[in-house]
């Protein structure tokens, strides 16, 4: 499902695992919307992901999360 946002920018729900999961993400966690500021390579395909409110979330290589993508309008 995508939506049209202002400042535009496209709204897409998408599924990330730790090799598809970027900077910029929104993933709901606990009910709580968190932003994917930066992201760390772990051994065996994880991936660590560092939120902006400082928290840390660590993904296994099999790991599939629900996203919220922004991407611009070109």
């Amino acid at each position: 499902m995508s939506g049209w946002t202002p400042g535009g920018a496209l709204a897409s729900n998408v599924e990330v695992t730790a090799a598809t999961v970027q900077r910029g993400d929104i993933i709901q966690l606990g009910g709580q919307a968190c932003r994917v500021s930066d992201l760390f390579q772990l051994a065996q395909g994880g991936k660590q992901l560092l939120f902006e409110s400082g928290e840390l979330l660590t993904m296994h290589a099999r790991t599939r999360l629900a996203a919220v993508r922004m991407q611009r309008r070109r």
